[in-house]
Formats: C-alpha cells, sequence, structure tokens
C-alpha cells in the first residue's frame, strides 16, 4: 500500500465535466444522476477550499462547426446540435460547484491549452477527448505543484471519469475516486478500479483524513 495510499495533503481535486449541458435536468445531453450527486461534490470542494488544497474543474467544450468533436458525436454537432458550445451557459460549470466571485469562462484561453484561473488555487481546464491527459498539460500542471495524488469526482464514470483515472494510473500518480461524488458508476468498474491500486471511498472518507 506504501505506492498507493493517498497522500491527501499533495492532493488535487478534479471534477470532470460538471457543467450545465451535461448536468441540468432536461439539458440537452443531461447525464443521469449527475445532479443527484452535486452536494456531495460541492462538500469536498468546499473542504479542499478551506484547506488551501488545489482544485482543477475539466471541462468539454464543442465548437459549433464541430471541428474538435469526438467522432462519435460529430455528426450530431454538425447536424446543429449546440452542446457545451463556447461561451455558451450550456458550457459553463454548474451554479452548485462555482467558487465564490466566479466569471464566465474563457473559451478562447481554455480551447488553447491554458488553465484559467477562476478562484484561489482553483483552475478550469479543457480536454478535447475522454482523458484529462490526452494532448493537455495537466500531468506538467501538477507535477510543477508537486501534487501526486488525484481524486475524481463528476459526471458519467464509464465515459471520461475513468478514462482519466487509467491515464493518471499509467503517469503513477496515486489515485482516489469518489464513488458517491460520480455519476453513472457502477459495481463492476469499482472492481475494475481497485485491480489497478485506485483508492476508492465515499465523500465522507475524504472529508474524514482532510481534517
Amino acid at each position: 500500500m506504501n505506492y498507493i495510499s493517498p497522500n491527501w495533503n499533495t492532493s488535487v481535486l478534479i471534477t470532470i465535466d460538471t457543467q450545465n449541458d451535461f448536468t441540468l435536468p432536461n439539458a440537452p445531453a443531461q447525464i443521469k444522476g449527475t445532479i443527484e450527486v452535486l452536494p456531495k461534490m460541492r462538500s469536498l470542494l468546499e473542504k479542499y477550499r478551506e484547506k488551501g488544497l488545489p482544485i482543477v474543474h475539466v471541462i468539454r467544450l464543442y465548437k459549433e462547426d464541430g471541428s474538435n468533436v469526438d467522432i462519435c458525436r460529430k455528426e450530431m454537432v454538425e447536424e446543429g446540435a449546440k452542446i457545451v458550445a463556447p461561451n455558451s451557459d450550456g458550457a459553463e460549470l454548474v451554479s452548485e460547484i462555482r467558487p465564490l466571485n466566479y466569471n464566465s469562462l474563457d473559451a478562447d484561453k481554455l480551447l488553447n491549452g491554458e488553465f484559467q484561473s477562476i478562484g484561489e488555487n482553483e483552475w478550469v481546464m479543457y480536454k478535447s477527448r475522454w482523458g484529462a491527459f490526452y494532448k493537455t498539460d495537466l500531468e506538467g500542471f501538477l507535477k510543477e505543484r508537486n501534487i501526486d495524488t488525484i481524486v475524481f469526482t463528476g459526471c458519467n464514470f464509464p465515459n471520461c471519469p475513468r478514462t482519466s483515472i487509467y491515464e493518471a494510473s499509467e503517469r503513477d500518480f496515486r489515485v482516489v475516486m469518489v464513488a458517491d461524488s460520480m455519476s453513472q458508476v457502477y459495481d463492476k468498474g469499482i472492481q475494475e478500479m481497485k485491480n489497478i491500486g485506485v483508492y476508492v471511498c465515499i465523500s465522507n472518507d475524504v472529508m474524514s483524513s482532510l481534517k
């Protein structure tokens, strides 16, 4: 366990794709169960802010011409579906997870690969595919800050969170999956995460560890 146990004091809390268009009821790409986990996510975010530990919100942005959209959704966007379009309300973080004094996302900066600061020790970054490390600077960003443990929460475990977890494991980060703060979690998936050394827990476990 020496290599996989979380180091909470050198951890980052990551939220995945917790944006209006993926979360709110009747949103164009609503992922069921996401709105229900928001209270748990919010509690974790408040604890990380209180402790001064880093937070990164990972998001998607789909250009309306479909040019940066993954192929399984490309045709739908090209035909006019507006999902997390740059500079739209649908692309914004849901209100429950925003820090105080939050301003709108800067789509140009994010699409350019930059990290947008939205609070003290809190950023937003854009990913173009399922994984948060794919063609992004996330690994370097975290290592520059001596972060060795990544705590994952957010939207739709089978797709972006799971891919990002595998990518983090491949890069020898210690990985935490907060199962009650993530939508679309299922038992087999939890076992698969444990099999690769992921520390699977619930939000209360994280809160207790950060006291």
